[in-house]
Formats: structure tokens, C-alpha cells, sequence
């Protein structure tokens, strides 16, 4: 069966220490496949529902590791494409001691900025029915051009439309704030922390930004609260209806925070394209970002449909 979501964005390494504390400290790294967009992909494919990713992996050892990892985790490589005239992003995380992460990217010209505009044909949107995109690519040409035109055309063939601004602000030398007002008029589902959107110029309390958010385009907000728990809204535009809600979020024995919003997010598209209601979404959102903590790396963590109901069922 062919996949019913697409997800657009980096497939990159990251670089996972032996132990807490600043980079200048640490002395011994693990390597791990990283990259929000990827991330979000392999968890959808943990709970049965496989999706194309669209990435672009260079040639050289690095992007080799990454696209088989990739492979192994059951994602086609029919939209993986392989650079040879650029390397692989590689990102060094610093973990604080409290699971909660930190990001130092190389990432000059390296194959995920190289997206190409049409890369995904109109007849493979008109067959698909959700389209997750990651803000990072939007930092660099070609690949802002290329995600854009994904949104705007996948929007025109009725695809829910799903966007993570994920901003790291390291990446931007200006111009995120322009980017994400040029997104959310072509997004249906918007997920964010509040972080990511006061680096956009959106700020308030977590009701504010859900009214503001909504006002710039999306139907519905997914906005994450880390350790508070997560709020979303939909209006009247909405499949699954209006609805506002929250969720406390679930405890576990937290190890390393990498990848829990993607996860999250993955849960909250599976959820809802399996015909949910929003409080319910949010719920099983929570349960797999919880899940994704309790082992190191953001892919690292078993999560499985069973899993998920064992979380879910734990706080009854």
C-alpha cells in the first residue's frame, strides 16, 4: 500500500555525549541519526504508518550511514535523494543533566540545504492526504523554495498540510519571523513551542499564541509545554472540529529530551489521520513523546502501538 503522508525536511547526524554537561567538557561522542523531519518519519513508521520522507543524504560516509538507517527502519528511498557535491550536517548535542538538549550544527552547504523545487511530482500529492514539513530547510536556498512550493502545491491538492518551525536560531543570520508569516498561510496544522514562535515575533500566554497562530492561517495549533504538558485549538475549519483542550503530559524515567517533539508530532499526525478527536490526538501525541525520552538519541526509544496504549493506560 502506497504511503498516505509525506514528510519534507533534513536527514542529518547528530553527535550524542558520553555524559552531561557543556561540548568543551565532553571528550566522547556517540553518532546517531538525527534531524527533526527524520525523526518525525521513522516514529510515524514505529506506529504502523509508514510515510515517504523526502530528504536529500550526501554521498560520502556519513549520508551512507544515514540512508541506511533509514532504510532499516522500513522508509522508501524513492524520495531520498544522494548529493555528491556536498557533505552531511552534523550536529553535536549538549545535554544539561536534566534530558533537556542543545544543539551546535555544522552545516555549511551540506546536502539538506540543497532541496530541489519539484522534486515531489503533482501526482504523488494528489495521491497523498497529509504533508509534514520542518522548518529548518527554510534557513537556506534552495531548499526554502523548494519546501514552500511543497506546501503551496500540496495545499492545492488537498493535502492537510502540517508545519514544525523547529527554530534554531543559530541557523539564521534573519529572515525566520518572514519565513514562518510566508508558511502559515499554506498550513493547516501548525505544532510549536512557545519558543519557537517568540523567535518569529508571536508572543503572549499559551491562549494568546493559540488565538494568534489560528489568525495566521492553520485551522489547528499543536503547541508543546515540555514538562507542562501540551494545548491545542481548532476552529471551525477544522475536520476534526472545534475543539480546545490540553494535556498534562505523562511520567516516565526520563533519559535524553532529543526527538520528543518530533515524536509528538508523529503521534499527533497518526492520531488524527486515523480519525480522532483532538483531545484524544493529544493524548496519544503525549504518550509517544514521552516514550521517546526514556532512552538516548532521538530514534532510539522503543515506541510501538502497544507502547503507546501501556503510557496511556498507566495514568487511568
Amino acid at each position: 500500500m502506497e504511503p498516505e503522508v509525506l514528510v519534507a525536511g533534513e536527514c542529518i547526524v547528530d553527535f550524542v555525549p558520553d555524559r552531561p554537561g557543556p561540548l568543551a567538557d565532553v571528550e566522547r561522542f556517540e553518532r546517531r541519526a538525527g534531524g527533526a523531519p527524520a525523526n518525525v518519519a521513522v516514529r510515524l513508521a514505529d506506529l504502523g504508518a509508514t510515510p515517504y520522507l523526502w530528504t536529500r543524504l550526501s554521498t560520502d560516509p556519513f549520508g551512507d550511514a544515514l540512508a541506511r538507517t533509514l532504510s532499516g527502519r522500513g522508509l522508501s528511498d524513492r524520495f531520498v535523494v544522494r548529493d555528491p557535491d556536498a557533505k552531511t550536517a552534523l550536529a553535536f548535542v549538549a545535554d544539561d543533566g536534566d534530558a533537556d538538549s542543545t544543539f551546535t550544527f555544522y552545516r555549511d552547504g551540506t546536502a539538506d540545504t540543497r532541496l530541489q523545487p519539484g522534486t515531489v511530482p503533482d501526482a504523488v500529492l494528489s495521491a497523498l492526504a497529509w504533508v509534514v514539513v520542518g522548518g529548518v530547510p527554510l534557513s537556506t536556498e534552495p531548499s526554502r523554495t523548494a519546501l514552500v512550493d511543497l506546501l503551496r502545491r500540496a495545499s492545492e491538492r488537498g493535502c492537510t498540510t502540517v508545519f514544525d518551525p523547529n527554530a534554531r536560531p543559530e541557523l539564521w543570520s534573519g529572515g525566520f519571523a518572514e519565513a514562518v508569516e510566508t508558511a502559515l498561510p499554506l498550513v493547516d496544522v501548525l505544532k510549536a513551542t512557545p519558543a519557537d514562535l517568540a523567535a518569529a515575533g508571536i508572543e503572549g500566554s499559551s491562549e494568546e499564541l493559540l488565538e494568534r497562530t489560528l489568525a495566521m492561517g492553520p485551522h489547528t495549533v499543536l503547541l508543546t509545554l515540555g514538562a507542562d504538558g501540551a494545548v491545542a485549538q481548532a476552529g471551525p475549519g477544522a475536520p476534526w472540529g472545534p475543539a480546545r483542550t490540553d494535556h498534562d503530559g505523562f511520567a516516565v524515567d526520563a533519559v535524553d529530551a532529543t526527538g520528543a517533539g518530533d515524536a509528538f508530532l508523529a503521534g499527533a499526525v497518526w492520531a488524527l489521520s486515523d480519525g480522532k478527536a483532538l483531545e484524544a490526538a493529544l493524548g496519544v501525541a503525549s504518550a509517544v513523546a514521552a516514550a521517546a525520552t526514556t532512552a538516548e538519541g532521538a530514534m532510539d526509544a522503543d515506541i510501538n502501538r502497544e507502547r503507546v496504549r501501556e503510557i496511556r493506560a498507566s495514568a487511568e
